[in-house]
């Protein structure tokens, strides 16, 4: 029932509690029809909780449901409708999911598509206007190849997989199951090399490719490099921002995410379940260990261990980056403080020279 009311974007209190688990504080049978953001809370409309930034929202929202966790306790009166579930963010997700679900299928191969004779294509296959599939591909079950899609010899998709308008795959690369990639992405592009050569730059082949494993997602306009040799691999459960660039031959773990405009050089490994901040910037040839938090901006010219939080440029332990920025904020403190004693020595030279 609460699948085909989504459909609808009509459901009670009731409904998502039942499907959520959660516990209802309030109107059991409340219904909303939309979605909305705590602070821009309408009535007939679903919010969430997550955030303690954001608590003092919820006292004056006007959404007529709210989802919270489980240990939220109210410090005055709240008119919405709560449920209390496990992890309100990701039972939003859940929600969002099933409505992302009740859209309609795209299915079928359009006429002006093109198809090499050696490709093997499933038959529930959904492949839009102007996608042009090379020889010797081979395509899953319910993929989804969305119009202006180029997909070069030799690659090879996973079941499920979807990839949006304007996605380019080169030759030879492998895409898992229950990948996304985004608008604009371009996966195996020639790696950066190139050797110096009587003034001059000499092109280095590169003759590997990209190996992306399963549920990996992979934002607009992020572009990952084929390997000089071997493979450029994106690890299983990854999850790449728009706008990253990734080089020849790095390896990101099992379930790292990643946030817009990240740059990683030629060769670096960085490992499972790592948090990466916008805009961090990583040399080649470096090792980041297992479970690393990057904060945003950061640079990162060396080695850094498993479970390691750091930030700044260069990058450093995270609480000695914010004592630093402590002592920055008291520098022209500090300046006049020195002036001052200078002052003071200046003064008793005098004094003792007399």
């Amino acid at each position: 029932p609460l699948e085909y009311n989504l459909i609808r974007m009509e459901f009670s209190a009731q409904q998502i509690a039942d499907f959520l688990h959660g516990e209802i504080i309030g109107d059991n049978q409340v219904k909303v029809n939309n979605l909305s953001k705590i602070e821009e809370g309408k009535p007939g409309t679903l919010t969430f909780l997550a955030n303690p930034k954001y608590t003092h929202h919820i006292y004056t929202t006007q959404a007529s449901i709210v989802l919270v966790n489980r240990d939220f306790e109210p410090e005055q009166k709240i008119n919405a409708t709560l449920i209390k579930v496990d992890d309100a963010y990701s039972c939003l997700a859940q929600l969002l999911n099933l409505v992302n679900q009740a859209r309609p299928e795209k299915k079928g191969i359009d006429k002006d598509t093109y198809i090499a004779a050696s490709a093997t294509i499933s038959q529930s296959v959904y492949i839009g206007a102007f996608a042009y599939v090379s020889e010797n591909v081979k395509v899953g079950e319910n993929v989804k190849i969305y119009p202006q899609v180029y997909i070069g010899d030799n690659v090879t998709i996973g079941d499920n997989t979807i990839l949006y308008p304007g996605v380019k795959i080169y030759h030879d690369c492998v895409i898992g199951k229950n990948c996304i990639i985004h608008a604009g992405a371009v996966i195996g592009a020639d790696g950066f090399g190139f050797a110096p050569h009587n003034g001059a730059y000499v092109k280095i082949a590169q003759i590997g490719n990209v190996i992306i494993e399963d549920q990996v997602e992979i934002g607009a306009n992020t572009t990952i490099d084929r390997a000089t040799m071997g493979s450029t691999i994106v690890r299983k459960g990854a999850k790449l921002d728009n706008l990253i660039q990734v080089a020849h031959n790095v390896e990101i773990g099992e379930n790292t995410v990643m946030a817009a405009q990240v740059g990683i050089a030629g060769s670096t490994k960085i490992g499972s379940h790592c948090m990466v901040g916008g805009q961090v910037g990583f040399a080649g040839h470096i090792t980041i260990g297992d479970r690393v938090n990057i904060g945003a901006q950061s640079g990162i010219p060396n080695h850094v261990s498993s479970d390691t939080s750091i930030l700044g440029y260069p990058a450093v332990p995270a609480r000695e980056f914010a004592r630093s920025t402590v002592m920055i904020k008291k520098l022209p403190e500090l300046n006049q403080t020195v002036k001052q004693l200078q002052k003071e020595i200046e003064n008793l030279k005098k004094q003792l020279e007399k």
